[in-house]
C-alpha cells in the first residue's frame, strides 16, 4: 500500500502502520530529520504539503493529512489580539479529496472555534477527521486515549510517555509542541486500519 503522510511533524499517526510504503512531506527540516531517524524506511519530502498533494495525490493508496490547526483552534478566543483569517487550506483539501482522489483518505484537524464547513465523518477528543468511508466501531471512541485527561501529560516528558514516542534526545525546539501536535499513535493506527479491512 503507498501511502502519503502530509504535514508528517514527527510522525504520530505513523507509528503503528505495518506493511506500507510511505512519503511522509514536512516543511520543516529540522522535524523531517526527526521524522527520518524514527521512520529511517519512509521517503522523507521537505517541502509544501498542500501543493505536494494537488500535484502528487493521484499516485498514492491512501492520503493521511494533519495541516496546521492553530487557526482553526478553540484558543483564538481566548487570545484576540491575535485575530486571523482561518487557513482554507484543510476544506480545499477535503472538497480535492471528496471530488478527485480514488483511493481511501483521512484528514485531521482541531474541533474549531466555530461550526466546521464540512461536516467532519467523526469527532474524537479535540479532534475532528474528515474521511471518504468511515466503518464506525462501537468501541472505537472508547479505545482511543484521550488527550488531556491528565494535566502530567502536558509536560514534554509526559506526553512523550503517554504517545509512546521519544523524541527528548533529539536536538530539537519545541520538544513539548511537538508531541502534543503529534497524533497519538493508536489513533492513527485504529483509523488507518478501518481501510485496510
Amino acid at each position: 500500500m503507498k501511502v502519503l503522510n502530509l504535514y508528517a511533524g514527527i510522525g504520530g499517526n505513523r507509528k503503528l502502520w505495518n506493511n506500507v510504503e510511505v512519503t511522509a512531506v514536512e516543511i520543516n527540516p529540522e522535524i523531517a530529520k526527526v521524522y527520518q531517524e524514527l521512520f529511517p524506511n519512509d521517503k522523507v519530502i521537505i517541502g509544501d504539503a498542500h501543493e505536494y498533494l494537488l500535484k502528487h495525490f493521484s499516485e498514492f493508496d491512501f492520503i493521511w493529512s494533519s495541516p496546521p490547526c492553530p487557526t482553526h483552534s478553540k484558543l483564538r478566543l481566548s487570545h484576540p489580539e491575535s485575530i486571523c483569517f482561518p487557513d482554507m487550506k484543510l476544506y480545499q483539501e477535503i472538497i480535492l479529496l471528496q471530488t478527485f482522489f480514488k483511493g481511501n483518505w483521512i484528514i485531521e484537524n482541531v474541533d474549531p472555534y466555530y461550526i466546521p464547513l464540512i461536516d467532519p465523518s467523526l469527532k474524537c477528543d479535540r479532534h475532528l477527521f474528515w474521511c471518504n468511508k468511515f466503518r464506525i466501531i462501537k468501541d472505537l471512541i472508547i479505545n482511543i486515549p484521550k488527550s488531556r485527561t491528565d494535566v502530567s501529560r502536558d509536560t514534554k516528558e509526559g506526553l512523550s510517555e503517554f504517545k509512546g514516542i521519544n523524541i527528548l534526545n533529539f536536538k530539537i525546539k519545541n520538544k513539548r509542541l511537538l508531541l502534543r501536535n503529534a497524533v497519538h499513535p493508536k489513533i492513527g493506527s485504529i483509523l488507518f486500519n478501518l481501510f485496510r479491512d
